[in-house]
């Protein structure tokens, strides 16, 4: 007589870009990144991508079918890009709530969002993906946009993003993937790895988190992989749409 398997032990190691190392240091040396980098984060974010973060953005923000009146919740939404179009999304009636794990950079995008003027449909919420602050089933779509690789246990988030969708939402992660296109992967390494330090340097003053950053893009599931992460949270209908060769990918998964 066989009894029920025992439950996996959680890892005492987990990536932080090419080291392993504890997870609690993990989460530490994260946000040390983000604190050094938020004051430059959106010039950078123009410079790395010569501006087509904005077009992958505006895809995602395309892909929500959000209507006036529902809730949306952007995870790890640092400056605001995707709260912004969220808000015009679900009008005056709606609400959306950005959330990040890292007060300066909620800071920032909260100081963006006012600047701009949006102030009455949404909030702002200091809150770790793992252990989102909201009760079940309260938004109609939750996004997370090149904030689920700093995430210490990916699996954890993803299921508490599913617990807080209902039925019938959505979630949508916008994040670096794998290139497909035949050659881009040997000229994206070499421009991850020889330029992105530098620009960050010159900018930001901050060559190491850009390193850090690169790496984190390399060990993050691949396009399939992230798919079966999804499945496992629970999420039904799962699936990608690759963008500029594979460089980034949108997954897509339902709560039925």
């Amino acid at each position: 007589m066989t009894g029920s398997a025992a439950p996996t032990p959680p890892p005492t190691t987990v990536d932080f870009g090419y080291e392993r190392v504890a997870p609690e240091d993990k989460a530490r040396r994260v946000r040390a990144v983000f604190d050094s980098v938020a004051n430059r984060y959106d010039v950078m974010n123009d410079l790395m991508s010569f501006g087509v973060h904005r077009l992958w953005k505006r895809f995602l923000l395309s892909q929500t079918g959000l209507r006036p009146g529902q809730h949306a919740l952007d995870v790890a939404g640092g400056t605001g890009d995707i709260a912004v179009g969220l808000s015009a999304q679900v009008g005056p009636s709606g609400r959306v709530v950005l959330s990040d794990i890292n007060a300066q950079m909620l800071r920032h995008g909260r100081d963006r969002l006012l600047d701009r003027g949006i102030v009455h449909n949404v909030d702002f919420a200091l809150a770790n993906a793992e252990r989102l602050p909201f009760t079940d089933r309260s938004f109609d779509c939750v996004t997370i946009a090149f904030g689920l690789r700093n995430v210490t246990d990916k699996a954890a988030a993803l299921t508490a993003m599913y617990r807080v969708l209902k039925p019938g939402g959505q979630l949508l992660v916008l994040e670096f993937s794998k290139p497909v296109l035949p050659g881009l992967g040997p000229l994206y390494d070499a421009y991850s790895f020889s330029v992105l330090p530098v620009l960050g340097q010159r900018v930001a003053g901050d060559a190491e988190s850009y390193r850090y950053l690169a790496e984190s893009i390399r060990m993050f599931p691949d396009q399939t992989a992230l798919e079966g992460l999804l499945r496992e949270a629970g999420f039904d209908g799962v699936r990608h749409h690759n963008l500029s060769g594979g460089i980034v990918a949108l997954h897509r998964g339902w709560r039925y």
